[in-house]
């Protein structure tokens, strides 16, 4: 993966690199946003589906609960678990936010199975099948590293991330 960034000659802050490695780590993700003011991250997962208002419910309750379970067993609290969604065209973009403050890699990829398990071949993906183990564990590594030294950061820019044709881009607002 080459990582560079336009009009700089500047090393990479630690927000753009994690957006950048969750994208490379986590395919299923379709967009990540990031919130500085707020403190918030917001995943993006797309169902080539229109998914009807039941799964919907379904969906945002397992997830939640799963989060809420995981929290409790590791002794933390969540400030902000929030789930949305809208529809475009036959596509259905699921939203989930997450303060940076709580969110650990192992809840990523939590998330991510969740969305496997409940979408099964329907979630959007781009394929990633060059990733081997070793690569994963190293990406993984920097992606903790990386979440543990934004939060509570002055960090002033809002990022966007997203994927187009195997890159990852990442703009600021």
């Amino acid at each position: 993966m080459v990582v560079r960034k336009k009009g700089s000659r500047d090393c990479l802050t630690d927000s753009v690199g994690l957006l950048i490695f969750i994208l490379v780590r986590y395919p299923e993700v379709a967009t990540i946003n990031f919130d500085p003011e707020k403190q918030l991250f917001k995943f993006t997962f797309i169902y080539s589906q229109i998914l009807g208002n039941n799964e919907l419910i379904s969906l945002k309750e397992k997830i939640i609960n799963s989060i809420e379970v995981y929290t409790l067993l590791e002794g933390k609290s969540t400030k902000l678990v929030s789930i949305s969604h809208q529809t475009c065209d036959n596509l259905t973009l699921i939203e989930v936010k997450r303060d940076v403050d709580t969110l650990v890699l192992e809840e990523i990829t939590l998330i991510v199975e969740l969305f496997h398990q409940h979408l099964n071949n329907s979630l959007v993906t781009e394929e990633n099948d060059s990733l081997i183990e070793e690569e994963m564990l190293a990406q993984e590594e920097m992606i903790e590293h990386m979440l543990e030294s934004i939060k509570g950061s002055t960090e002033k820019k809002y990022l966007f991330a997203f994927r187009e044709e195997g890159r990852v881009l990442v703009f600021n607002k």
